[in-house]
């Protein structure tokens, strides 16, 4: 699989890509019933017990694709009947336990849960236990262990639990559609919803640029992605799609680090507005600092408010990393400048389903943005360019920034800053370990990904934002 990370990947690329073949041709419905037939062909299971699961979990599988549950304002959602191999959750003692006389675990629980069978190995009461760890820590052994399910341990806002049936279920009241879950989950069982058929909707109603001009904004993570083609190759791909031109997203985040470097010379304290995952948590976790959030639209909804303003009758399809952007592009004061959202991995879809091979395509070159603005792709990469921005506007302002790598250190600097407890006037925070080149909806999510988005960043053209300014009409054309 040169293309994927994991086979989960794989199978739901395959799903998006059957559907997206189908829909092309105005013939998705008449075959709906066959795809997981078609992408199951044999009698014999691949990835489950039974190939009749199998195809069923397929079938919903494509309920997602076609844009999942209407009534649900999540863009993640967990399939049920593929979320049944995952044991509980909590607190185990296990074979290390050697029976000791001491029994801490047994002092040191106040629920009463840890008893002693015959060999005096310590035995946990599930029905009790509230999973506070005390026993796993007092345990001179460590022979108690705290078992997660994977989706559990990659939410690091707590926002799945587990429902009476067994399967996950998102406390929608605090997950940030991060998508870390989706990721993580080795079953393909929690999934973000897909915007792949009204792309394909604004391709075919572009009608070659004659109704309206289509532009794809594309995430400076890109630069990372599709390793087996040139960048070039896959920006010509795209156009091969149907979109009338190709802007970077960077380009908006020049916008932004130049507006933003300004806002927080005036109000001397903010955290970023960029990444939509990190502006929910505030949100919903740190609403005292709500109004600490920069007033900047994220530099996705800048690009795409500047496309529509020069071009009103245009349309504009996002491509990146991120599933949080597809939450954003629903929210009212993103909506008007934003059409639709898609993940690498859908444009993946996109492109086979089209039979377009990128890397046979020729190069179209990408040269919007700064070296500031590409690297907001990578953690740090912000708080660089603000503090580009505000030398470039000669002010005399002392940038303290903190770079959140990740849900777990943007806690740590928000709990900080609502108590005053450091000096930090800026906050950047990113919810993805790794930064955006390595959101849930890459294709691969390697280390690498960060020193390709810096080398794509040292190739711009301008090494100054004001530079890549001064010429933004000429990339909007």
């Amino acid at each position: 699989m040169r293309k994927f990370d994991t086979k989960v990947q794989h199978l739901k690329y395959k799903v998006l890509r059957t559907i997206a073949k189908h829909y092309w041709n105005g013939q998705l419905t008449d075959n709906l019933l066959d795809i997981p037939l078609q992408i199951v062909p044999g009698k014999k299971p691949s990835m489950r017990c039974c190939v009749y699961k199998e195809r069923a979990i397929i079938g919903e599988m494509v309920k997602l694709a076609m844009g999942g549950d209407k009534n649900d304002k999540n863009v993640i959602e967990v399939i049920d009947i593929a979320c049944d191999e995952c044991p509980a959750s909590g607190y185990e003692v296990t074979e290390a336990c050697r029976g000791c006389m001491a029994h801490r675990c047994e002092d040191v629980c106040r629920k009463g849960c840890i008893t002693f069978d015959e060999d005096m190995h310590a035995v946990i009461d599930k029905s009790k236990c509230i999973n506070c760890g005390a026993c796993a820590q007092v345990c001179p052994f460590s022979a108690i262990i705290n078992k997660k399910r994977p989706c559990e341990k990659a939410c690091k806002i707590h926002a799945i639990s587990m429902a009476e049936d067994g399967e996950a279920l998102i406390d929608d009241s605090k997950c940030i559609a991060c998508g870390a879950c989706v990721y993580q989950c080795p079953f393909g069982a929690i999934s973000d919803k897909s915007y792949i058929l009204d792309v394909i909707d604004l391709i075919k109603g572009s009608d070659g640029g004659r109704a309206y001009k289509l532009y794809a904004v594309v995430a400076p993570a890109i630069s990372s992605q599709f390793t087996y083609a040139r960048l070039g190759q896959v920006i010509s791909g795209i156009k091969e799609l149907g979109f009338h031109e190709v802007v970077e997203a960077a380009l908006g985040a020049d916008m932004v680090a130049w507006a933003e470097s300004a806002e927080l010379c005036e109000k001397g304290f903010l955290t970023s507005s960029c990444c939509p995952a990190f502006v929910d948590y505030v949100g919903k976790y740190f609403p005292q600092m709500k109004d600490n959030i920069s007033h900047n639209l994220s530099p996705m909804a800048t690009i795409s408010k500047y496309i529509k303003e020069k071009n009103p009758d245009a349309r504009v399809v996002f491509i990146g990393p991120c599933t949080a952007k597809k939450a954003e592009i629903l929210k009212p004061e993103v909506s008007p400048y934003v059409d639709s959202a898609i993940t690498f991995e859908e444009l993946q879809a996109l492109f086979d389903s089209r039979g377009i091979e990128i890397s046979e395509l020729t190069d179209t070159a990408l040269d919007n943005a700064s070296y500031f603005g590409r690297i907001f792709a990578r953690c740090g990469g912000l708080a660089d360019a603000v503090a580009q921005g505000l030398k470039e506007h000669g002010a005399e302002f002392e940038l303290a920034a903190v770079s959140c790598d990740g849900i777990d250190e943007c806690r740590t600097a928000l709990l900080k800053a609502a108590k005053h407890a450091d000096g930090t006037n800026f906050i950047e925070g990113m919810a993805c370990k790794g930064g955006c080149a390595c959101g849930a909806g890459c294709l691969t999510h390697a280390e690498r990904n960060r020193i390709q988005v810096e080398k794509f960043g040292r190739e711009s053209a301008d090494q100054t934002i004001s530079s890549a300014l001064s010429h933004i009409d000429r990339s909007v054309e």
